[in-house]
């Protein structure tokens, strides 16, 4: 591939294939990895991948499809297929290297499950192919989600030969990005994960070491005792077996309902990264990858560029950026100048215009943060409230899960809205907990709803870290639960993911307040709901008044110069 100013690796190589290569790590593990390679007797760059999945899916001739949980017709589920296409890269001049982790597939060991010896792992594979006949000396990484994951917890041990990452769609916070949203324990995805994508897993309880057997038993009875849990039979079967296949993963993830140490083992500790980075994610993503593509933005001081895609996941097996991540390690790992540095660093698909948008710094420069107030009668508006306003209600419980909705007026100026989101609501309730589940959605002018984004936050878990927060983004250590006392009204600072989205002249801007999940209507959506539900009965209360002004920052990046209009932006007859 070439151009009249850059150029990538020609073309040129067959594929050897090493399979079941042995690679011993320092305490006498091994781990079960293919190789491969060009048909030479050169040195090439080579390309890593680590995971956790079934080994021979990574590199199986079938043909890409949509993202799949699993159709009529799979016997399994292709989702985990995420290691790219050995011979595009190979044929190209490198090396791919795709290895199991420790305590799955073939490789030996216990399975840590993202903790620390999983990473020194990748350390020391990535040392071990610099060693290779075949290698240049220069190692880069790629993948997605889980393949991205590891990357940026490889990286912070610095292996001298690991030179770049190509890891979009990446979690960097488990507890945060996926396990806990907002503090609430979001456990059908991860059921699902643990249960028929970690391949002939070996997995070890973290928390039977951490505790002892004695206060494990009593951590577990604990658990069981949570009434939210219980009303969940699968979980309840994971704490009654928790030594059972992979329960002991799932186990561990109920025991640490805040975050800690544990939850600290598997964050990615950016001070320490020092190789460029290609990070990334889609808007549909916003249950699992999304947060960890703007967290490592913000924080990772290396060379970097980010893209957001359009709400639907890479298809499987994983075959797109192909050309991206070639001239990303060309000009890394082979020093071709691909002009890939000299680009906007930020790209970010807009929903609603279907079209790319470049930018040198996230959020995007020019952002007007806009409040819009809830108001009486589910309205949704810019202007403030007017005296007398004052309160909505809806009841929560296993006999009737409410909600509540505002809308804005219909929109007459095409209005974009491109970054993070915050909700800052007055609420009571008659329980000691609430969960908070809220959602931002388009309706059009045809009046079909769309879910752009969502927002979570258990109530206890409401303190916030002003040194770690920004207006538009609070920061909420999720370190301990402060109950809440019944009736009292209480400021709720509930951050929602960011969203880049086109609202047309004739849609309105809507938000849902629940606590509950939405009824999932495709495989992104589920893989952000399954969270707990509250099985105490409540009366929740949102107020909208002078006093309490509740209201939703949106992020506007081009129009709604004038406002929205009552009147719609009709002329008077």
């Amino acid at each position: 591939m070439f151009s009249e100013t850059w150029e990538t690796s020609e073309r040129k190589y067959g594929v050897v294939v090493e399979q079941d290569v042995r690679i011993p790590l320092s305490d006498g593990t091994q781990v079960n990895a293919d190789v491969f390679r060009p048909d030479s007797d050169g040195k090439f760059p080579a390309i890593f991948g680590f995971h956790p999945y079934h080994q021979a899916a990574q590199s199986a001739p079938i043909r890409p499809g949509a993202f799949p949980l699993k159709d009529p017709g799979q016997e399994r589920n292709s989702g985990y297929i995420e290691a790219g296409d050995p011979n595009f890269f190979v044929r190209r001049g490198y090396v791919h290297v795709i290895a199991s982790i420790r305590g799955t597939g073939k490789s030996g060991g216990k399975f840590p499950f993202l903790g620390p010896p999983e990473a020194q792992d990748g350390a020391e594979v990535i040392e071990w192919i610099a060693r290779q006949p075949w290698c240049s000396g220069n190692v880069g990484m790629f993948g997605v989600s889980y393949f991205a994951w590891i990357q940026q917890f490889i990286a912070a041990l610095n292996p001298p030969h690991l030179k770049c990452l190509f890891g979009p769609w990446a979690a960097t916070d488990l507890y945060r990005d996926s396990i806990y949203h907002g503090g609430i324990l979001g456990h059908g995805f991860w059921r699902l994960l643990a249960r028929e994508s970690f391949y002939k897993c070996r997995a070890e309880s973290h928390s039977r070491k951490e505790l002892g057997d004695n206060n494990f038993k009593e951590a577990i009875n604990k658990a069981l005792e949570d009434e939210d849990i219980g009303a969940v039979p699968d979980l309840v079967q994971i704490l009654r077996n928790p030594d059972a296949g992979n329960n002991p993963i799932l186990a561990d993830i109920l025991l640490h309902p805040e975050d800690g140490p544990y939850w600290e083992d598997r964050k990615v500790k950016y001070e320490s990264i020092k190789v460029p980075a290609y990070i990334g994610a889609d808007w549909g993503m916003y249950g699992l990858h999304l947060p960890g593509a703007f967290r490592s933005w913000e924080n990772l001081k290396v060379p970097k560029k980010m893209i957001i895609g359009p709400p639907c996941y890479l298809d499987r097996p994983l075959y797109q950026l192909q050309y991206e991540s070639l001239r990303w390690f060309d000009h890394w790992l082979k020093g071709i100048d691909t002009k890939i540095m000299d680009e906007a660093p930020v790209r970010v698909f807009v929903m609603g215009t279907n079209e790319w948008k470049e930018a040198t710094r996230w959020p995007l420069p020019g952002t007007k943060w806009t409040p819009f107030y809830l108001h009486e009668n589910g309205l949704l508006l810019e202007r403030e409230h007017w005296p007398n306003e004052g309160s909505d209600s809806f009841e929560d419980s296993p006999w009737g899960r409410g909600c509540l909705e505002y809308c804005s007026p219909r929109l007459v100026e095409n209005t974009e809205v491109i970054g993070p989101i915050v909700l800052n609501l007055y609420a009571s309730t008659t329980d000691r907990e609430v969960f908070w589940f809220v959602s931002l959605r388009e309706v059009d002018s045809g009046g079909n709803e769309t879910v752009l984004t969502r927002g979570w936050l258990r109530g206890s878990h409401r303190e916030i870290d002003p040194k770690r927060s920004k207006p538009w983004a609070p920061f909420h250590p999720h370190d301990k639960s402060d109950p809440l006392i019944p009736g009292k009204i209480y400021e709720f600072s509930i951050p929602v993911l960011p969203t880049g989205n086109l609202f047309k002249a004739g849609s309105r801007i809507k938000l849902k307040i629940a606590c509950t999940d939405d009824p999932p209507k495709h495989r992104l959506e589920m893989i952000a709901s399954g969270h707990l539900w509250r099985q105490s009965p409540s009366q929740i209360t949102i107020y909208h008044n002078a006093d309490h002004p509740s209201h939703l920052v949106l992020p506007v990046t081009r129009g709604n110069i004038l406002g929205t209009f009552m009147s719609g932006g009709k002329p008077y007859l």
